[in-house]
């Protein structure tokens, strides 16, 4: 597979970006070979600029549910921009949006829509602050929740591949102010809790981890974190800007039965353009200004065009649509856990509904540190370069997830399924 048009650009964009990329792990620099520059995507497939097809399991990290180019997207778009690209004003998409996300979402009364997942989190974070006049922040071990400050501290994902957990650039204070807990650790989160509670404004978890590969909460876990939280009045976070919309309406927290005081949304809800939307409870939310006095603007949040293509993909999505794609997800996780342990095989993959990830072991892993020892960067690339030289495109990095779309046909999953046999036979 010739990839001579990619090489070229590429050489060309480290001439004048980073690295020659806009996020570290496009790099390639985890898994080796060389980056390809893509052209254009069409439902399950994307294309390099050399014409080479590509069947996409990362999927833009996760937003694209659809797939690529779903044509109730495109058509929404090009509706759009014929009216403009941006006003700086309310527009009536973005009531219809917020509106979609309240009735939707069990813990948002009232919404407050952004850019990104970072500004996101970051926003809802100094809400937490500034609603309970607290400083601390309680984080997990290997979840990921944006390039903010405060959180780049054992991030896990592709910060996991500096030379340490965290970032050059954050000044000790905001490492001071957060705590990092290991993942499923009920009987440390109960210590901590119990220990550090007055000075604690929030706590932030994704419900479902993404960026240490997929790992589900343990039973006891989320019930007791929403017990201690609310015993003593701090703001629990859940970051589903990954697992929002992707396995159901109400997301991971209704699938759950558990409900924080706010929710960061993201990735889906853009519906393949830059989007990120933080809400909560009423109380909290009007802490935020004009109504309170905790600031956040952005010149392009709520962003028309974006909305539009949001919306589109969120209307296609239905308890019939989640029951198709969950089902096909798991089965597929199913058979080739099946196969395995048949062959006797040092893997396992991981998952909760469409979101998926590869462990080098038998069985699944609780938390980061066991993520980390289930992990093997060079049996990764191995296996990346393999897919890759026959079609197939997984997140370049070992510690993300890999997502099913509706546009996944059954052939692609025998294809996958075929490849992976192969490699681990």
């Amino acid at each position: 597979m010739a990839i001579t048009q990619s090489i070229k650009l590429f050489q060309k964009a480290r001439e004048v970006m980073v690295a020659g990329v806009n996020s570290p792990v496009r790099s390639f620099m985890s898994v080796g070979g060389h980056p390809l520059v893509m052209a254009r995507g069409k439902g399950s497939l994307f294309f390099d600029v050399d014409g080479n097809a590509y069947t996409d399991y990362c999927l833009s990290w996760g937003a694209l549910i659809l797939g690529h180019a779903h044509n109730d997207v495109v058509s929404a778009v090009r509706r759009a921009i014929v009216h403009g690209s941006s006003f700086g004003t309310t527009t009536q998409v973005e009531i219809e949006m917020a509106r979609f996300v309240v009735r939707h979402v069990p813990s948002i009364d009232l919404v407050r829509l952004v850019n990104s997942g970072t500004e996101a989190t970051m926003s809802a974070i100094r809400l937490a602050r500034g609603f309970t006049a607290k400083k601390m922040i309680v984080k997990f071990d290997g979840c990921y929740h944006g390039h903010f400050d405060d959180l780049l501290i054992q991030a896990g994902s592709g910060v996991a591949k500096l030379p340490e957990s965290s970032s050059q650039g954050i000044t000790p204070n905001h490492i001071q102010e957060t705590l990092s807990l290991p993942y499923n650790n009920t009987r440390v989160l109960s210590d901590i809790l119990n220990r550090f509670h007055k000075d604690i404004a929030c706590v932030i978890v994704e419900p479902v981890a993404g960026n240490m590969g997929v790992v589900r909460p343990e039973k006891d876990f989320l019930k007791t974190l929403r017990e201690l939280t609310q015993k003593f009045k701090i703001v629990l976070i859940f970051d589903e800007v990954m697992t929002g919309f992707r396995m159901g309406l109400g997301c991971v927290q209704s699938d759950l039965g558990i409900i924080p005081d706010l929710t960061c949304l993201g990735k889906i809800i853009g519906g393949g353009f830059p989007m990120g939307a933080y809400g909560g409870r009423k109380d909290i939310m009007q802490c935020v200004a004009p109504l309170g006095r905790v600031y956040q603007a952005g010149t392009f949040s709520g962003n028309p065009v974006t909305l539009c293509a949001g919306l589109a993909t969120l209307k296609n999505l239905s308890k019939g649509f989640y029951l198709r794609l969950n089902t096909r997800s798991e089965e597929f996780a199913e058979q080739m856990n099946r196969f395995f342990v048949s062959q006797n095989s040092p893997a396992y993959l991981s998952g909760y509904k469409s979101m998926l990830s590869l462990r080098f072991q038998a069985g699944p892993v609780k938390n980061y540190a066991q993520a980390q020892k289930a992990s093997s960067v060079q049996l990764y690339a191995k296996l990346f370069q393999k897919l890759l030289k026959n079609g197939v495109y997984w997140p370049p990095a070992d510690l993300e997830a890999f997502f099913l779309s509706a546009a996944h046909s059954n052939r692609d999953l025998r294809r996958l399924a075929d490849l992976l046999k192969d490699f681990f036979a």
